[in-house]
């Protein structure tokens, strides 16, 4: 599997600290060559680095990914935690005034669990520039449920309960738990510990786990619970650009009846699910993520509407 790379360097990228509303933030821009960005949005637990073997991948199939802005959101990576407490449409704005501070007046987004969250809301608030998103194991109303009735919702999404709780506990402890989850890292509890958040653990390259240990971020992430909590999921029903979705079928964070709450609030969304993956898709398989990303950046720059097909995968099913 490939690794996770923090050069920014590596891919041409070159890191630049924007300031917004929220605070500065940090992100990653590639070499210009297009009037519309690549956006892409992590999740929680995570920074712009959980990209980067997607990066190496296009790279390796002779096909590199152009226009590339890769935010490390409020609170995440080498993003400060934002000034004061923030919403889902405060994340929003902050990501649409990074685009337009780098030059992009438009803009096709992909976004992981959180990010994904994140990206509906920029089609939303942003329908114009906002050309087509891309979702990989987006949060949906299973784990909003969860994070509003912990004892109901929970069950539906434990493994998403039991995060939450965790994340309660190590928010209370001194750096935030930091120094136990490095301890952790380097007993070698860690690796085991996320095992469920991947279809095949043994698999998975160990700079993975070991990026989990230094970007956990338990306050940032009660705050991202905080502002989905408070998020109105029919605000979806306005989008009416394309959105392509793949979910592992090993997803622990996926509500059973997540499918249908987006295919019901979104006019043009598709699905695929990966047999072979978990929550981290884009790190698992991303080829499955290129083949879904091409005929949709095809499409955009033919000027015409995406595929109603979200692509065929390798080796997956639809």
């Amino acid at each position: 599997m490939i690794p996770l790379d923090p050069d920014p360097a590596r891919f041409g990228l070159d890191t630049r600290v924007i300031p917004t509303r929220l605070g500065d933030v940090t992100v990653r821009v590639g070499p210009r060559t297009g009037s519309r960005a690549l956006l892409l949005l992590h999740g929680a637990a995570g920074s712009w680095t959980t990209w980067t073997p997607l990066l190496r991948a296009a790279e390796r199939d002779g096909a590199p990914l152009t226009d590339v802005v890769a935010i490390d959101l409020s609170g995440w990576g080498d993003s400060p935690a934002p000034r004061c407490p923030t919403s889902v449409p405060d994340l929003t704005r902050s990501v649409a005034a990074v685009l337009r501070a780098v030059g992009y007046e438009e803009w096709v987004v992909i976004g992981h669990s959180l990010g994904g969250f994140v990206a509906l809301d920029l089609a939303v608030r942003e329908p114009r520039a906002t050309r087509a998103v891309i979702l990989v194991s987006a949060t949906g109303a299973g784990v909003v449920d969860a994070i509003r009735r912990p004892l109901s919702g929970g069950r539906l999404v434990p493994w998403f309960a039991g995060m939450l709780l965790a994340m309660r506990f190590l928010a209370l402890l001194p750096a935030a738990g930091s120094g136990l989850l490095r301890g952790l890292a380097r007993a070698g509890f860690l690796a085991p510990l996320s095992a469920p958040l991947f279809a095949n653990r043994r698999a998975v390259d160990p700079s993975v786990p070991a990026a989990l240990a230094t970007e956990i971020r338990p306050k940032s992430f009660l705050l991202a619970a905080r502002a989905a909590d408070a998020y109105d999921l029919e605000a979806w029903r306005a989008i009416r650009v394309p959105v392509r979705a793949l979910r592992g079928e090993h997803d622990v964070f996926a509500g059973g009846r997540d499918s249908d709450g987006f295919r019901d609030r979104i006019a043009d969304y598709t699905e695929i699910r990966l047999p072979d993956a978990g929550h981290f898709a884009h790190i698992e398989r991303p080829d499955a993520v290129l083949d879904v990303l091409a005929p949709v950046l095809t499409a955009q720059a033919n000027g015409s509407p995406a595929s109603t097909s979200a692509g065929s995968p390798r080796s997956s099913v639809a």
